[in-house]
């Protein structure tokens, strides 16, 4: 016999039987004519074939204690698993309406704020006669005398408080991030 038996071999790389069995099925193991295992062929087949997790799975190695290159690839790997975490919360989330498009939320509210400036803006036009009635009818009766308020001058009047508290909230700015 040339190389080694099943048993041997599963000694030696410390796979139980039937994983090297399986491995030989696969085309995994370098076998010699005779059916024994050519040991150092084999072993390097099966690093080339064989996901490093699997490996380390098989042989009971958590994979923290090896060299820099296994502790890496865990590494990576729990990385990739955690982000792959995110984004399945993330899509979640999304269907459940609890996460909206930035831009989108960005376009609302510039909408939103442009139609309370443009409310605010004709205002004054709208309830500066309404006003100038009403300070004439206090004024009279305080007075005992006709008084007039001219409707003109209270809405410029009107205009300019609020383009200042207009101005003044512009400065406001909102921040999504």
């Amino acid at each position: 016999m040339q190389g080694m038996s099943e048993r041997e071999y599963s000694a030696h790389s410390g796979l139980s039987r039937g994983a090297v069995q399986k491995a030989r099925r696969s085309g995994r193991l370098v076998v010699y004519g005779d059916g024994s295992i050519n040991a150092a062929a084999s072993d390097s087949r099966r690093a080339e074939m064989t996901d490093p997790d699997q490996q380390r799975r098989s042989t009971g190695d958590s994979g923290f204690s090896g060299p820099a290159d296994s502790s890496s690839y865990v590494k990576a790997r729990t990385a990739l698993t955690v982000y792959q975490a995110q984004e399945r919360q993330l899509a979640i989330q999304k269907r459940k309406g609890m996460l909206v498009d930035r831009a989108r939320a960005e376009t609302l509210v510039f909408r939103l704020a442009r139609q309370e400036r443009d409310a605010w803006v004709t205002w004054p036009g709208g309830v500066a006669a309404l006003m100038a009635a009403e300070v004439a009818a206090e004024g009279e009766k305080h007075s005992g005398t006709p008084v007039m308020i001219e409707v003109a001058i209270l809405q410029r009047v009107l205009e300019t408080h609020v383009r200042a508290q207009l101005d003044a909230l512009a400065d406001l700015r909102v921040s999504l991030g």
